[in-house]
């Protein structure tokens, strides 16, 4: 078979333009970027693809994903979850600490890589986990090869709360790589539960969660990170943010390479807010919490100024069971690598977000806040990682075409305008409309150090 693959005539989006041009792919890399729609001759034996009519992005880097595995594969594993993703056209992904054991040792972190590497169809990194005690870990990370350490300011996944005054300031005094923060704060949520309980008893209606998981913790939390990143000069990640008023600490000014504190935002705070917690109830219940619609909207505006710096999902599949009970004792967390590229072109054809802004934020932010090696852009000498998308082919969402191991996604019934056509990983067709090449697997993602 070829190792040359031409890509013509497709509608190019990459570094603010949209152009009409053909990509040439050899191997693993980017070999050629053509524009305009004339004819290319290749002189040697090809494989071609007409992209007329169709749009070629690069590949989706989500740098937030829960893939579950080891320890808690019945809700997903690094085989199903990144076969749902290259489906949606994200073809890089970073998983988080939290699975059983949790990534807080460099052993645990590795055997997490060597996993992957035998079961990931798409391109992945892990972060590593930060504690109360493991500082000395955490300096034995090499940043060309991990994406950074992940600290978890608030209580969503358990005993990775990090609340010890001294590790935190020595955390962020003594760790030079990337420092990436879940920020909530746990007095305030606790303060907040006894309120409720006490006004509603134990069972509390979803609908609650976001008063209980308020925007003060959220604000409270963030505000800390961002305080002890600029005492000690870090490099500070703050993970979906969800408030109007946390917006207020991020900075637009600075191009993106130029940035020490930056922001991310999820898809489920940019498409729900909690007027959907009745129709949707703990589908839609999310750590932090899905707040008011002028929450939503200020994080669209944050998005369109580049005061929010990415794009993410924090994909969490629980199964439908754990998904029950009140406000306080259903899972929080849901599945979307399948729909989070094909939900942000919806939001386009809404004129919400401009293409050049979606692919910004979702591939070119990713690289290089992350500074990953020659992914995120379509330029020659890249990895070509790229995803061809039919803008004008809708479909719905129903159980038969759900690829999550969980098997129900928030966007059940959503109908969306735009459908991914074919998804490349390193110059490999992993996803060809429906079709997947099972003998493919990813690779692991270097850093720029």
């Amino acid at each position: 078979m070829s190792r040359l693959q031409i890509i013509r005539n497709a509608t190019i989006v990459n570094e603010g333009r949209t152009f009409t041009g053909s990509v040439l792919i050899s191997g693993e890399h980017i070999k050629a970027v053509y524009e305009g729609s004339h004819y290319v001759e290749i002189p040697e034996p090809f494989i071609e693809i007409d992209a007329t009519g169709l749009l070629l992005l690069p590949g989706v880097i989500d740098d937030q994903v829960h893939f579950r595995d080891p320890g808690l594969t019945q809700k997903g594993d690094l085989y199903s979850e990144s076969k749902a993703a290259v489906a949606g056209g994200v073809t890089s992904f970073m998983d988080m600490p939290n699975t059983r054991p949790q990534a807080t040792t460099i052993e645990i972190l590795e055997d997490k890589y060597a996993l992957a590497s035998t079961k990931s169809l798409a391109n992945y990194s892990f972060l590593m986990g930060v504690t109360n005690d493991n500082l000395n870990e955490l300096k034995k990370v090499d940043p060309r090869k991990v994406a950074g350490v992940k600290m978890f300011m608030g209580s969503s996944t358990g005993n990775m709360l990090v609340d010890n005054q001294e590790a935190l300031n020595r955390v962020f005094a003594e760790i030079s790589m990337l420092i990436v923060t879940h920020c909530e704060d746990e007095p305030t949520i606790q303060q907040n539960i006894r309120h409720y309980k006490d006004l509603l008893g134990e069972n509390i209606p979803i609908e609650y969660h976001p008063l209980i998981r308020s925007a003060e913790a959220c604000y409270k939390s963030s505000a800390y990170a961002v305080e002890l990143a600029t005492k000690y000069n870090s490099r500070l990640h703050v993970f979906h943010l969800s408030t109007a008023k946390e917006m207020s600490l991020f900075s637009s000014e600075l191009p993106l390479k130029e940035k020490k504190i930056t922001a991310e935002v999820c898809i489920h705070h940019l498409w729900f807010s909690d007027a959907d917690y009745a129709q949707y109830g703990n589908r839609i219940k999310w750590n932090p919490a899905i707040k008011s619609e002028t929450d939503r909207m200020a994080l669209i505006d944050a998005v369109n100024s580049n005061k929010i710096d990415v794009i993410a999902t924090d994909h969490a599949p629980h199964l439908l069971s754990e998904k029950e009970g009140s406000s306080l004792t259903a899972a929080s967390g849901g599945p979307l690598v399948q729909h989070s590229l094909v939900a942000m072109l919806q939001l386009v054809k809404q004129r919400v977000f401009t293409l050049e802004k979606v692919v910004d934020k979702m591939c070119h932010g990713p690289a290089e806040l992350f500074r990953i090696e020659k992914r995120g852009y379509i330029r020659p000498g890249y990895f070509a990682d790229l995803v061809l998308v039919n803008p004008d082919q809708p479909w719905t969402v129903n159980s038969d075409n759900i690829l999550y191991k969980c098997g129900w996604s928030p966007f059940e019934g959503t109908t969306f305008e735009a459908s991914v056509l074919q998804t490349w990983v390193n110059g490999n067709l992993v996803y060809d409309n429906g079709q997947f090449d099972e003998a493919v697997r990813g690779k692991r993602l270097l850093f720029d150090y």
